[in-house]
């Protein structure tokens, strides 16, 4: 498992998102997980406040006890669920916020703490203002953002360089083979100023693991779980052209979708790592030995030729 570079962290170029622990799986099965990320070289955790109401962080915090050195601890606030009269980017919820996932993760710092969604009630400058006292008090290593698209993280850019307060170091937005929104904007400015990308939906929520076909998700899958409305986000006729043109293409190469999935990601510059999820050590060894494809420039325009298709 390769380490890429976060500002100062080292991170696993596979990291596991936190957001079944407390929610599909129990302890037990989150400690298996931790220690099957460990045995693989996984040794980078995203996990947020709102991930089972608080029970990812603290089951995390649970399964790293006697590990906190070796590994990166991202975690996110500002979603939902703020005291009364705080939204998510104003400065005393930033405040609130270290100290609940402090505790809730029992240690004493966060490595990569992120704003969950933008904040329109709040300027920008406050909210970076409050998170630099973070850094400035060692609560926190580096700072991220998501769901920010490039207007908006070009000017905390900005913001920051100007008031010399810490800066944005990784943005989190939807991005993976079916879904290339943040290349026309995003990726520039992050190439412009040093933010790394981290993808969430990098596998389109189990489209993209092989186990989803023109009939629907396999019982046991995320998808299966979720409701019609937000099923159709994902299982659209565009969306499944692709998979059956991208799973024929891989027949020939002795090549999973899964494989294809994360390889194509970690091909980008600008991606540090792709984090997803897991619910047994089975699948962490998956999405650990799925990276190790390194695609060519021919494959890539093969690639992205199969996806122009299945657009038309």
């Amino acid at each position: 498992m390769e380490l890429r570079r976060i500002g100062e962290l080292e991170v696993s170029e596979v990291g596991l998102g936190c957001n079944n622990f407390g929610t599909r799986v129990d302890q037990d099965t989150t400690n298996e997980i931790f220690a099957a990320c460990l045995d693989t070289g996984i040794n980078f955790f995203d996990t947020a406040d709102v991930y089972g109401s608080g029970a990812s962080e603290e089951m995390l915090g649970h399964a790293m006890k006697g590990h906190r050195d070796q590994v990166v601890v991202a975690t996110k606030f500002g979603l939902r669920d703020m005291d009364p009269g705080l939204t998510g980017g104003s400065p005393e919820w930033v405040r609130r916020s270290i100290d609940r996932s402090l505790r809730r993760l029992d240690t004493d710092w966060i490595d990569l703490f992120q704003i969950h969604t933008p904040d329109n009630q709040v300027h920008e400058r406050e909210t970076l203002e409050a998170l630099n006292e973070l850094v400035v008090a060692g609560k926190v290593r580096e700072i991220g953002c998501s769901n920010y698209d490039a207007e908006r993280l070009d000017s905390a850019a900005d913001i920051s360089q100007r008031e010399a307060l810490a800066s944005y170091r990784t943005v989190q937005n939807r991005y993976s083979l079916l879904y290339r929104e943040p290349e026309s904007e995003v990726f520039d400015v992050c190439r412009e100023q040093a933010i790394g990308f981290l993808p969430f939906f990098p596998l389109e929520s189990g489209l993209l693991t092989g186990k989803v076909t023109a009939d629907g998700p396999r019982p046991g899958t995320r998808l299966a779980e979720w409701p019609e409305d937000r099923l159709r986000l994902f299982m659209t006729d565009r969306n499944l052209a692709a998979v059956e043109r991208l799973t024929h293409w891989l027949n020939n190469r002795d090549r999973s979708l899964l494989d294809l999935a994360f390889s194509w990601l970690l091909s980008k510059p600008e991606i540090p790592s792709v984090i997803a999820g897991a619910t047994s050590g089975a699948q962490v060894l998956a999405n650990s030995q799925a990276c190790g494809w390194r695609i060519s420039a021919v494959e890539m325009d093969e690639i992205d030729d199969l996806l122009s298709t299945s657009s038309n």
